[in-house]
Formats: C-alpha cells, sequence, structure tokens
C-alpha cells in the first residue's frame, strides 16, 4: 500500500514541534496540516478527515484526551497520541479513550513515521466486519447498541453509557462472532496494532464490559473465555435498519 497520498493532522501547541514533524513528514511525501489547539483542529476537520491525528495531550483548553475522547465518539481515524509525561497510566488513560498509539517527548520523528506506517497500513488492510457500519441499532441477546450515541439499551429501556474502549471492544465482538480471538487480535482490531507487555489490561477491559451487559464473570454466557486462547462472543446479531 501507498502512503503517499496520507493526510496527517498535527493538534501540538509546541510550534517547534509542529514545524519539525511538518518538514519530515512532507519530506517522506505525506500531506500535512499542523494545528495548535482543539478549536483549529475542529476547523482544519470540516474541511475533511485525515488518514491519521497526531495529539498532543497536553493542550491549552480543550485537552488532548477530551479531544481524543470526541474524535472517537464521531470517527475511527486512527490517532497517535504525544505527551511531554511518562506516566504508565497517562498512557493507558489514552488509549482507553480511543487512542491507536502512544509515544512520550522527546522522541525520534523516525519513530513517528515508524508507528505511523504500521498503524496506516493495518487500518487500510483491516478486514470488513460482518455489522455495516452504517447500521443505526445492533440487536443481541436482550440488548440493543446504539451506534450513533455508542450506548447500550436494555429490553427495559435502561441505558446503559460505554466508554469508548468498551463501545470498541464490543464492535469487535458483534463484527466476528462465535470466532475465538486472542488477546493480540483484539487489541489489533482495537487499536491497529499489535498487544504490548501491559495489554493484558483486554482481560480487565472484558471484564468491565461484561458488568456493563449483566454477563456473569463465573459463568458467562455472552463472552466465553476459551482457556489459553481468547475469548469468544457466543451470540449472533440482527443489525435494524
Amino acid at each position: 500500500m501507498n502512503d503517499t497520498l496520507s493526510k496527517v493532522l498535527i493538534v501540538d501547541d509546541d510550534e517547534e514541534i509542529r514545524d519539525l514533524l511538518s518538514r519530515y513528514l512532507k519530506q517522506h511525501s505525506y500531506d500535512v496540516n499542523a494545528v495548535a489547539n482543539g478549536d483549529e483542529m475542529r476547523r482544519a476537520l470540516e474541511s475533511g478527515e485525515p488518514d491519521i491525528i497526531i495529539l498532543d495531550l497536553m493542550l491549552p483548553g480543550d485537552s488532548g484526551l477530551t479531544l481524543c475522547r470526541d474524535l472517537r465518539a464521531r470517527s475511527d481515524t486512527p490517532i497517535i497520541m504525544l505527551t511531554a509525561r511518562g506516566d504508565e497510566m497517562d498512557r493507558i488513560v489514552g488509549l482507553e479513550m480511543g487512542a491507536d498509539d502512544y509515544l512520550p517527548k522527546p522522541f525520534n520523528p523516525r519513530e513517528l513515521l515508524a508507528r505511523m506506517k504500521v498503524i496506516l497500513r493495518r487500518a487500510r488492510s483491516m478486514p470488513k466486519g460482518h455489522v455495516p457500519e452504517q447500521a443505526r441499532f445492533i440487536s443481541f441477546a436482550s440488548w440493543r447498541l446504539d451506534t450513533v450515541e455508542r450506548q447500550l439499551i436494555s429490553l427495559e429501556g435502561v441505558v446503559v453509557a460505554l466508554s469508548a474502549s468498551e463501545y470498541r471492544l464490543l464492535r469487535v465482538f458483534l463484527d466476528y462472532p462465535n470466532r475465538v480471538l486472542s488477546r493480540d487480535q483484539l487489541m489489533d482490531q482495537m487499536h491497529g496494532r499489535q498487544g504490548e507487555a501491559f495489554d493484558r489490561s483486554i482481560d480487565v477491559q472484558i471484564s468491565r464490559l461484561r458488568q456493563r451487559l449483566g454477563d456473569d464473570a463465573r459463568e458467562p454466557v455472552l463472552i466465553k473465555t476459551v482457556r489459553q486462547e481468547g475469548y469468544i462472543f457466543s451470540i449472533n446479531a440482527m443489525v435494524e435498519k
């Protein structure tokens, strides 16, 4: 796959970093737009979706985490988060909000470029799911998933809000029901990257999603654990037009 037409949006309030990355990525044949804050990012997005967004965590006004959450609520555009803070909790929170990767400052532009290429390649080659993206509601078991509001609705009308990571995890399961998915496959489908050491946190996300669905972890009915292999979503979904 040729990346020469890939559009990159950089959101960072550090002018030196914006200029450095813009020059470097343009030298590698990327179409680059660089802005300083969330308001400028929103204006840039009005002219079209980029192929990938490089988003700084520490921004004036809306933080990178807030912008990441808002972006993920409306788009699956890959996001790489940048931050001067190396706290692992920031990294995990960023991924929980829906970021695809995370790079602490200072960083080598070559490493950022390498990560971008991997994410773009996987995003473009990712197999199409079984559930059409345009479907507003997906029904399964005793639930309906609202794919616009990104929330669950029970038969009794109870609304259960989902975090960005919970929604993406559930979508993976709904796209690939009755199929054993390893932890690495789940992370790859959720974030477009291979799992890392701390990505055993997928087990925590599974636990949270089970709680949202009322699926007993001791005897799960929907999300079942397959010993030494991964998880399987034992249900068929029905798309509502």
